[in-house]
């Protein structure tokens, strides 16, 4: 990442603020908190951005991580382009609730968990604690799987060895974190780089129709009419739009040193916002990809079946006759759930800290959150091979998405509030949207689960 210049000391944030029950406690992340330096206020547009550019790739990773893979690829092999448009709105809500966390944590120098121990009592606090744990590991899970079915993809290797391969990635993980924030973002945009080259290849070789990809981004009344699509289009919504990239963005934001008074934090959110905003547009690109792809490959060729991550892989080179298409599919793969790995260690961070003001050695945390989700994938792969890995992937999802209303509605709540947010707070139009937005994904959410244990 781009070196910043130093910029003039940073007051650190009140010890409490207006609208706030307790006093703050130690920041978020405490020891890398303020610890890049942004130029100062009459520093180039330009310079600014490179200084805050690289939280938001951070956040991305968690749009385009393993659990996105499987609901994209039915989406495109069973109707084509047709559902693009749902990826479309799914990343425009994602930018807004972006927008919503990194303003939180810039204004009240709190993160999302922070903000719900601070708001509610403590019992309340403590379940909003339990399921934002349970979706960690859940995401954790389709980190384990998305890896362990890379490894299978690329080397052979067993379903059960590339499981329990994954726990030495905590290894990894704590090697680069001790050597500053910069150096974890630098990893994350080399990886997200490697995951957008290998689906811009992908994308070439399978030759699509540009046309159904311009007319796949307008909203088509048959993606609400038809149940089938229906469902796979709340499943792309549930996979995109990620519960603990909320808490992850709100505390990320902080690492960055901006001044505290209101010129300070009204920059800070604006190159935050800009940063986040770009860097899920690559997203869209990624998950767009994955759904383009399947629909040239398989849907063109009337392959409306594949909905599997074994079977996509499988059918790339024989289809599309280019013999690599299916190792850079692996390759990404791969990319993506070690990516994964990077911002899912410092979410369960976060959270914990958070939630419960309990600090715990960076190795510990990460082996407990990563034994949680390796005890399942285990199992599942010993016994039920690919096909019990795959269902195992979906219902990855389906946990993320019954935890994301009780991370999306405290964070409307608390942007929304005058007595905590002071001028920032959101405007009328900004609440009302946002609002809308909560209740739509919220409304299929549930529709999603109900589908999924009733349907």
């Amino acid at each position: 990442m781009p070196a910043t210049l130093p910029a003039q000391p940073v007051t650190p944030p009140p010890t409490a603020e207006t609208g706030w029950r307790q006093a703050r406690t130690a920041p978020s992340l405490q020891e890398v908190y303020a610890s890049v330096r942004v130029p100062a206020h009459d520093a180039s547009f330009w310079r600014k951005l490179l200084a805050f550019w690289g939280p938001g790739l951070m956040v991305a990773v968690g749009y385009m991580d393993p659990g996105n893979w499987a609901t994209d690829l039915e989406g495109g092999s069973r109707f084509g382009y047709t559902l693009l448009s749902v990826i479309l709105i799914s990343n425009l809500f994602a930018m807004l609730l972006q927008h919503l966390a990194a303003k939180l944590g810039i204004v009240t120098g709190r993160d999302l968990a922070q903000a719900c121990r601070d708001h509610y009592s403590k019992p309340v606090a403590r379940v909003l604690w339990v399921l934002c744990e349970v979706a960690i590991a859940a995401c954790d899970l389709a980190e384990v799987i998305g890896s362990a079915i890379a490894l299978n993809l690329l080397f052979g290797l067993p379903l059960t060895w590339g499981v329990v391969l994954t726990i030495l990635d905590v290894l990894v993980v704590l090697m680069f974190q001790n050597k500053g924030f910069r150096v974890l973002e630098s990893i994350v945009a080399g990886l997200i780089v490697v995951i957008f080259g290998c689906f811009l290849y992908e994308i070439i070789v399978s030759q699509p129709d540009w046309f159904g990809i311009l007319g796949g981004l307008v909203p088509q009344p048959e993606v609400v009419t038809t149940p089938r699509m229906l469902y796979i289009a709340i499943g792309i919504l549930g996979a995109t739009v990620m519960p603990h990239n909320l808490y992850l963005h709100s505390s990320i934001v902080q690492t960055r040193a901006f001044d505290q008074d209101e010129p300070g934090k009204r920059m800070a959110i604006k190159f935050a916002t800009i940063d986040s905003t770009l860097a899920l547009f690559l997203a869209f690109f990624v998950n767009a990809a994955i759904l383009i792809t399947a629909a040239a490959a398989f849907h063109k060729n009337g392959l409306q079946d594949v909905a599997d991550i074994h079977d996509a892989h499988k059918l790339l080179a024989p289809v599309l006759g280019a013999g690599a298409a299916s190792v850079v599919f692996a390759v990404a793969l791969l990319a993506s759930g070690q990516n994964s790995t990077l911002t899912g260690t410092l979410a369960g961070q976060i959270v914990m800290e958070g939630f419960l003001n309990l600090r715990l050695k960076p190795w510990l945390r990460r082996l407990i959150t990563r034994g949680i989700a390796v005890v399942p994938a285990f199992i599942v792969a010993l016994l039920y091979g690919e096909k019990g890995t795959g269902e195992l992937l979906v219902f990855s999802q389906v946990v993320l998405s019954l935890q994301l209303s009780f991370a999306v509605v405290p964070l409307v709540v608390f942007t929304g509030s005058k007595a905590k947010m002071g001028v920032f707070v959101n405007k009328p139009w900004l609440q009302t949207v946002a609002w809308a937005v909560s209740g739509i994904i919220i409304i299929l959410n549930l529709y999603l689960l109900y589908q999924t244990f009733f349907g």
